[in-house]
């Protein structure tokens, strides 16, 4: 009888499936190495794109806040200037209103009526002068009245005076002036 040895057919077969086993164990480690290696590329892709739209954004907001505080200047150069063209329009008003009034005092004075004072506070004018009468001093106060600059005219003071032997009256009138403004600094919000 023959006998067969059937031993290293098996031994064979097993090696052979070792093999395959073996080879099929490499081959899906390479293959999970190669999905974990995509997937991190593709993760890093995502973060890296992330990153650039990141730093688009800052400094999209780092030109917005120049631009922001380049207007914030603006405004406060227009609000200077506002207050400064205020403070011109005032001194224009104030140039002329002076030089008016005291024509108008000049032409309120009568003959033989003296001012020796003349000031002015808040819109309120204060004179004091001599006069031969108070016919003078009642017309010079009529004539201020009559005046478009003065207003609430009132005689304080008439005493007698005696001049180097002329008798003479001396006189305080306190008037307001009708067209005065007081400068009033303008509000932030008002043009």
């Amino acid at each position: 009888m023959i006998k067969i040895n059937l031993l290293p057919v098996r031994a064979a077969k097993k090696k052979e499936s070792a093999r395959q086993q073996l080879s099929i164990l490499v081959l899906s480690l390479i293959a999970v190495v190669v999905i974990a290696l995509g997937i991190y590329s593709v993760t890093l892709a995502k973060i890296s794109t992330a990153q650039d739209e990141i730093s688009k954004s800052e400094q999209e907001i780092k030109s917005l806040k120049e631009k922001i505080g380049e207007i914030n200047n603006i405004k406060k150069f227009q609000e200077e200037v506002r207050k400064k063209l205020g403070i011109l329009e005032q001194l224009r008003q104030d140039k002329t209103g002076p030089a008016t009034r005291l024509a108008k005092l000049s032409d309120a004075v009568p003959e033989k009526v003296w001012l020796t004072k003349y000031s002015e506070n808040a819109g309120n004018i204060s004179l004091a002068g001599v006069a031969f009468n108070e016919e003078l001093i009642a017309e010079f106060m009529r004539n201020l009245q009559g005046s478009n600059e003065f207003q609430n005219v009132e005689l304080l003071v008439s005493e007698q005076l005696d001049i180097k032997g002329l008798k003479a009256k001396k006189f305080e009138i306190n008037c307001a002036m009708k067209s005065h403004k007081v400068a009033q600094p303008e509000t932030p919000g008002k043009k």
